[in-house]
């Protein structure tokens, strides 16, 4: 099951049991990777998205963890710092908005008190707070992983957020050690899971990236396919878990197989699949796993679904996608209910 924001952390940025059903309900997918979650108030753009980086919240992911355990799943749990994807009427007091440099991004952001706002140009971080930041991500995922008894997690870098702001040189123009050279600008996503696997174990941990990809006003750059191939060859050396590979567009598939060739662990490819397409992806060596997203939010038993050729919900409520509450969450019924 990918990754699909949702929402419903209503209290401090907590998961609740509300969260814990709905994970729980999905645990046939074998292996769950949960709603992009900070690992900083400063990395809390969005509103109502959960965070790992407090007791509180540790408590709530141990009841997620609990409720996907019992049924004999699996749940990592994405990390997602949303850099300067975000606004200060979503962060919690005292937190700010953060990049590697100071350029704001094209576009408006939803707000629950204020409505739709404009991007706020963001604070660009100093060496210091780039090394406080990736501290962050690290103790994070301790947090869960050892307090919470959640499987591993995965980083998010792509979709525009504070990862993929690095890689990025529209959105790095740092002159630091962080900045410039493809090494540099790769440096901090490799710093984080390296950290991360040192603390938790190399095999809890995977990273989620989407060359090519323009959410979060990403723009193209001519280094992609090496900047991205470096990036796996230094993710092999350090050994985890696995890739977990985006949408990327027809034109530039070639990246996917320099992907493939230089890491050597499991490959997840994601992006508009049916059960044929995966099949013949897999059997092609193209990936080990497939995930699906939109398809798990209406078919809470999609896995089973799919193994026993069942026909499948497609009514989805897009409409309370990202509203609080359990209506459009946990009401999807699983096949035998319908």
């Amino acid at each position: 099951m990918a990754p699909m924001t949702r929402s419903r952390a209503v209290t401090n940025n907590s998961p609740n049991e509300l969260i814990a059903q709905y994970y729980g309900q999905r645990a046939g997918a074998g292996l769950i990777i949960t709603e992009g979650t900070s690992p900083s108030a400063n990395g809390l753009g969005y509103q109502r998205i959960p965070g790992a980086y407090s007791r509180e919240q540790a408590q709530g992911w141990e009841l997620v963890a609990n409720a996907v355990h019992q049924k004999g799943g699996k749940i990592f749990v994405q990390l997602m710092h949303t850099g300067r994807i975000g606004h200060p009427v979503n962060l919690p007091a005292g937190a700010q908005l953060v990049a590697p440099s100071a350029i704001k991004a094209a576009g408006q952001i939803f707000t629950d008190k204020e409505g739709k706002e404009e991007y706020i140009v963001p604070i660009a971080m100093n060496t210091e707070e780039v090394q406080h930041t990736k501290q962050e991500f690290i103790d994070s995922a301790k947090n869960i992983v050892i307090n919470a008894g959640i499987d591993g997690v995965e980083l998010h870098g792509a979709n525009g957020y504070l990862l993929e702001q690095f890689l990025n040189p529209h959105t790095n123009q740092r002159t630091d050690e962080y900045g410039g050279s493809i090494e540099n600008r790769s440096r901090f996503v490799v710093e984080v899971v390296a950290g991360i696997a040192e603390a938790i174990g190399k095999d809890k941990v995977g990273i989620r990236i989407s060359p090519y990809g323009t959410n979060g006003d990403m723009a193209l750059y001519e280094a992609i396919d090496d900047t991205y191939e470096y990036l796996a060859t230094e993710l092999n050396k350090i050994g985890i878990a696995y890739i977990h590979i985006g949408s990327v567009p027809e034109t530039a598939n070639i990246i996917k197989g320099k992907i493939r060739k230089a890491f050597n662990q499991t490959i997840i490819l994601n992006g508009d699949y049916n059960k044929d397409k995966a099949e013949q992806d897999i059997v092609a060596g193209k990936a080990d796993l497939i995930s699906f997203g939109r398809p798990f939010i209406s078919n809470p038993d999609f896995a089973e679904r799919l193994q026993n050729n069942l026909p499948l919900n497609t009514e989805l409520k897009m409409n309370l996608f990202y509203t609080p509450g359990g209506e459009g969450y946990v009401d999807y019924p699983a096949y035998e209910k319908i």
